[in-house]
């Protein structure tokens, strides 16, 4: 069962990049951007963490914090957030327990091969932690200005 529109986020998102448990009371007061991406470093990841950075004053301008979920490990999210500078946690979903309740994990197609993979998803979750918008048709390359247009 995924969460919807109408939901509360669970408390314990999952740990990040530093081994930090992050949680939603963390951000206390501001709207969330969860979103969920298929793997660091390929070209469609990199191009929406490098919007959500290049777009991060006008996010937060607006309230918003960001977090990324991908079943990467957290030495790889360390590598990814260096290489391209990202300010915000990314966290490592290694046993895709989160993006399962988010119901970010499913059943891909490639290449005629049907496997189970990250489906990229945006959450954009409010100040009391109900999830207020799903964009599940995410636009890499503006992702920041797609968030920002809703």
């Amino acid at each position: 069962m995924s969460l919807k529109i109408g939901d509360k986020a669970p408390e314990i998102l999952g740990v990040n990049e530093n081994g930090e448990t992050i949680k939603m009371s963390d951000f206390a007061g501001k709207k969330v951007v969860l979103y969920f991406y298929p793997k660091d470093n390929t070209s469609g990841c990199t191009a929406e963490a490098c919007s959500l950075r290049d777009g991060m004053n006008e996010l937060e301008n607006a309230g918003f914090a960001v977090i990324g979920v991908s079943k990467d490990s957290a030495k790889s999210h360390q590598g990814f957030k260096a290489k391209y500078e990202l300010p915000f946690s990314l966290i490592a979903d290694t046993e895709h327990v989160l993006s399962e309740t988010f119901g970010a994990w499913g059943e891909k197609k490639l290449y005629g091969k049907t496997y189970m993979g990250m489906i990229r998803t945006t959450f954009i979750i409010d100040e009391n932690g109900v999830i207020t918008d799903i964009i599940n048709k995410v636009d890499t390359k503006n992702s920041a200005q797609q968030i920002l247009g809703r």
